[in-house]
């Protein structure tokens, strides 16, 4: 009933949204210029598109990644689907021309927020890598006759889309997936699977969420899993291709999300409607692009986030040593061949300090020669894959672990 309500709610502020942006295009009309300076007119544009924003259903944003810079050339970059499955799709950004470059598989997470989150880690890697991401689907939008969605069934993605990319990939894992990206090694080792990532780079994941618990460790922790099956599981309505289908939605977890840092966004909204009175283009097209972003989730599978919830917030079973795969023990003492890189924010308040490096315990049967662990100062979860500090420090120390892989 809930997830029926929110989509009533949302159709029924089309109108007013519709509204908003029918004016918002008339005051900006050619012969409407001259009064386009006066600050009631800019007023009123300010209002009419935050009204806009506010009533908008903010879809999946375009990766927008056409082109990389390749020793001081411009080369343009398609994106392209190398594999398909109901629930993901293998995304490879393929540059113009031929480069003996290394491949990178980047596990996006699949929790609440489009792959697109880390267009900024793509587009760091483009320049000197083969760039492949996992491209999740909105659960909505996959029909019934497809079936479920299981933490196992992430495993599997994983291990296929390996398989498909063939030897020496390098498996860089963003928050979630760090636990089904070691699970699914470990299974390729057990398997003496050829194509089990040359490094595994774990960034901000929640191997062992006992240590050091944030806010969000609590939530997760603190009920149990009876709770979340009776309080946030909704079935998704007729109006979707996924109608019938079992979800944790997406503005469930967008409102726990905006309810942890409630003043900033409310500050960050003022700040907006004042940039675009002032006319300061640049802090209102940088609030546009965040928000667009922010604002676009998607729903997950309920099996998944269930068995998320279970193995890795509420049983803690990777750190235990009692993880599964297919109903049988894995033995990650098992992985020796990939290199294992770890990498945590100083001031991480969703993955806490010491969480993702608990991997290196996990991990036990990697040489030392093999380890390497880094914690990047002054930033918190998002800075560890976006923005200045990622592109100035994190990236680089990824990159040069890459290169050294092996040597």
């Amino acid at each position: 009933m809930l997830y029926q309500v929110h989509h009533a709610m949302n159709q029924s502020v089309q109108p007013i949204h519709l509204w908003a942006q029918a004016w918002k295009k008339q005051l900006k009309l050619p012969w409407m210029l001259p009064f386009t300076f006066s600050s009631a007119t800019r007023t009123t544009l300010a209002t009419l598109e935050l009204i806009e924003r506010l009533t908008d259903n903010y879809e999946k944003p375009a990766f927008g990644l056409n082109e990389t810079t390749i020793n001081g050339e411009t080369v343009r970059v398609r994106e392209e689907v190398v594999h398909s499955l109901p629930f993901c799709d293998l995304l490879h950004f393929r540059r113009a021309g031929k480069y003996k470059q290394p491949k990178v598989l980047i596990a996006a997470p699949m929790s609440g927020h489009y792959a697109t989150l880390l267009r900024g880690t793509v587009e760091q890697f483009l320049p000197d890598h083969e760039v492949y991401i996992t491209d999740w689907q909105n659960a909505r939008d996959v029909p019934l006759r497809e079936g479920g969605f299981s933490f196992d069934d992430y495993v599997r993605y994983l291990i296929e889309f390996l398989d498909h990319l063939g030897p020496d990939t390098h498996l860089i894992a963003v928050c979630q997936p760090s636990v089904p990206a070691i699970v699914a090694t470990t299974v390729m080792a057990e398997r003496d699977n050829p194509n089990q990532p040359r490094s595994l780079i774990l960034m901000g994941g929640p191997i062992d969420t006992r240590v050091n618990p944030t806010e969000v460790n609590d939530y997760a922790s603190g009920k149990d899993l009876e709770w979340f099956e009776n309080n946030v599981i909704c079935t998704v309505p007729g109006d979707f291709p996924g109608a019938g289908q079992k979800v944790y939605p997406g503005f469930i977890q967008l409102s726990g999300f905006m309810s942890m840092n409630i003043d900033s966004h409310v500050r960050k909204h003022f700040k907006f409607f004042g940039d675009l009175i002032k006319g300061d283009g640049d802090s209102a097209e940088a609030h546009r692009s965040f928000y667009n972003e922010y604002l676009a989730v998607m729903d997950l599978p309920a099996e998944f986030y269930l068995d998320t919830i279970r193995r890795v917030f509420l049983e803690h079973r990777l750190p235990k040593g009692e993880m599964t795969f297919e109903d049988k023990l894995i033995d990650t003492s098992k992985v020796t061949f990939p290199s294992l890189l770890t990498i945590e924010g100083e001031d991480d308040d969703i993955t806490g300090k010491g969480q993702t490096k608990a991997a290196h315990d996990v991990l036990s049967g990697l040489p030392e020669k093999q380890r390497q662990h880094y914690v990047q100062p002054e930033v918190g979860h998002y800075g560890i894959f976006n923005g200045r500090r990622f592109r100035e420090e994190v990236a680089p120390t990824i990159k040069t672990f890459i290169q050294n892989c092996g040597k």
